[in-house]
C-alpha cells in the first residue's frame, strides 16, 4: 500500500505530460492549417499549384510580355503554378518540342513565324487566334515627313546615322527586315540587333528630341498610344498582309491539361482590351503588378475566358 502511494505522484505527472503533449499537438496543428490557408490560397478555386505547373515561354516583346503575365495570375488564381522563362523566337520552339516549355502565347501567322511553323508543324501543337489583324514593318516619327515610305528611304541613310534600330536577333521580324533591305536595294543601311525595351528606349529618346530615327516596330504595341509614329509603305509586301496571332503548345499539352487549353482557345483580345493591358504594365512599371491590377479591374472578361476551368 505505501509503495503504491508513492507511485501516485509520478503517475499524476505522467498523465499531466500526456495531456500537455496532446493539447500541443492539436494547437500546433490547427496553427499550421490556419497558415497554409493564408499563405497558400490565392482564390476561392483552391491552392496555388494543386492543379499541377504551367511553363510559359516568354519572348521579350511588350504584348508577349503583356499576355505572359496576365495569364500567370490568371492560372495562378485558378490554383496552377506558373513559370514564365524568358526565351528567344527561335529557342521557343525548341523548348516546345523538348517538353521543356508548355505554352508560347505569340505566334504570327501566316508569314511573319512560317519558318517555325514549317519546321515544327507536325511536332507541336498549333492552337486558335487571340488577336486578329497585327501590322509590322519600319516606322519613323511622324515628324519625319519627308519619309513615307520604304523606297523614300534611298539616299537618306545619314538622316537616320546610317543604322535601323532592331530588337533581338533571332526575331522573323529582324530576317525581314534584311529581306527588304535587299530588295528595296538599300545597302548603306546597317541593321542593329537589341531588344524590344532598348528599341523603345531609343525611339522615346530620339521623340523627346525630335530627332530622326528608324526602327522595327509592329502593332498592337504601347507605343502607338503614346508616341506619334507611322509605318513605312511596303509597296512589294516583304512584310506581308495583316496577320494574326495564335498560340502554340508542347504536343501534349491539351491531353495533359483540357482545361487550359480550353479556356486559352477560348480567349481574344483586341486593340481596347490589348492596349489598355500593355498601357497598364507601362504605368505600374511592373508587368507582374500591372498584369495583377488589370485582371482585377476587368474581371468579366477573364470570366469569360476561364468559365471551363473548375
Amino acid at each position: 500500500m505505501n509503495n503504491f502511494k508513492k507511485l501516485i505522484p509520478a503517475l499524476f505527472l505522467g498523465m499531466l505530460l500526456l495531456l500537455a503533449a496532446c493539447g500541443g499537438g492539436g494547437n500546433e496543428e490547427g496553427s499550421s492549417g490556419d497558415n497554409t490557408e493564408g499563405n497558400g490560397e490565392t482564390s476561392e478555386e483552391g491552392t496555388s499549384g494543386e492543379k499541377g505547373e504551367i511553363k510559359i515561354g516568354l519572348n521579350n516583346w511588350a504584348e508577349n510580355v503583356a499576355v505572359s503575365n496576365m495569364w500567370k495570375v490568371i492560372l495562378e488564381n485558378k490554383g496552377y503554378t506558373v513559370d514564365l522563362t524568358q526565351v528567344e523566337k527561335g529557342a521557343l520552339y525548341t523548348a516546345l518540342e523538348g517538353g521543356d516549355l508548355d505554352v508560347g502565347l505569340e505566334v504570327w501567322l501566316p508569314n511573319t513565324d512560317k519558318p517555325f511553323y514549317e519546321q515544327y508543324k507536325d511536332s507541336l501543337a498549333w492552337h486558335d487566334v487571340w488577336f486578329e489583324g497585327t501590322t509590322l514593318g519600319l516606322a519613323v516619327p511622324s515628324y519625319v515627313e519627308d519619309v513615307n515610305s520604304m523606297n523614300d528611304l534611298k539616299g537618306k541613310a545619314d538622316m537616320f546615322g546610317g543604322k535601323i534600330v532592331g530588337i533581338d536577333a533571332g526575331a522573323s521580324l529582324m530576317k525581314l527586315t534584311q529581306d527588304a533591305l535587299k530588295d528595296y536595294e538599300l545597302e548603306n543601311y546597317e541593321l542593329q540587333s537589341s531588344s524590344g525595351p532598348v528599341m523603345t528606349a531609343e525611339l522615346g529618346k530620339a521623340v523627346e528630341d525630335e530627332e530622326p530615327i528608324l526602327v522595327t516596330l509592329w502593332k498592337p504595341h504601347w507605343v502607338f498610344a503614346e508616341y506619334d509614329v507611322k509605318f513605312l509603305e511596303d509597296s512589294k509586301k516583304v512584310y506581308g498582309e495583316k496577320e494574326d496571332i495564335n498560340w502554340v503548345s508542347r504536343k501534349a499539352f491539351a491531353d495533359d491539361q483540357p482545361q487550359v487549353t480550353e479556356s486559352l482557345n477560348t480567349w481574344k483580345m483586341d486593340d481596347q482590351s490589348l492596349g489598355s493591358l500593355m498601357n497598364t504594365i507601362k504605368k505600374e512599371g511592373d508587368p507582374a503588378v500591372g498584369a495583377k491590377k488589370w485582371v482585377e479591374n476587368n474581371q468579366d472578361l477573364v470570366k469569360e475566358w476561364t468559365s471551363s476551368i473548375e
